[in-house]
């Protein structure tokens, strides 16, 4: 009996663990449909939503005109820990998928590029950022 109790609290804490993944996951997914809403209503056209390709992922690609925009969502409590979870890492990804997208749609690929982040907290409206970095993937 004594060695159940360590083996209950572990599970107990990995479903504790599990429910705030999915939280998080639903949360993200929230964060996501407010900025393509919020996107649209600024005038841009939503051409994709979590494109995942084997190098990388976007959360969301957008057009307005002669712009390609690909932005990446961050919905954390405070703006400052959102802004800061976009890495160089994660940049480089967001930068190999958006190579990925345009070798799959060529008809796009004449369209300038820009990389924007939406920072989302509750109950708050977004931030956009528009050109948040530059990309060298695209410039090789």
């Amino acid at each position: 009996m004594r060695s159940e109790k360590p083996r209950l609290r572990r599970l107990g804490a990995a479903h504790a663990s599990a429910a705030r993944r999915r939280r998080a996951y639903r949360r993200g997914r929230l964060s996501e449909a407010i900025c393509r809403l919020v996107l649209r209503c600024k005038g841009y056209r939503i051409l994709a939503q979590n494109y995942h390709s084997p190098v990388g992922e976007v959360d969301i690609i957008a057009r307005r005109g002669a712009m390609l925009i690909l932005v990446e969502v961050k919905a954390r409590q405070r703006l400052e820990d959102a802004a800061e979870a976009v890495g160089a890492r994660q940049r480089q990804r967001i930068a190999r998928a958006a190579t990925a997208f345009l070798a799959q749609n060529r008809h796009l690929s004449a369209l300038s590029v820009r990389f924007d982040v939406m920072l989302v907290r509750s109950w708050r409206w977004p931030r956009h950022i528009a050109n948040a970095w530059q990309s060298e993937e695209r410039s090789r």
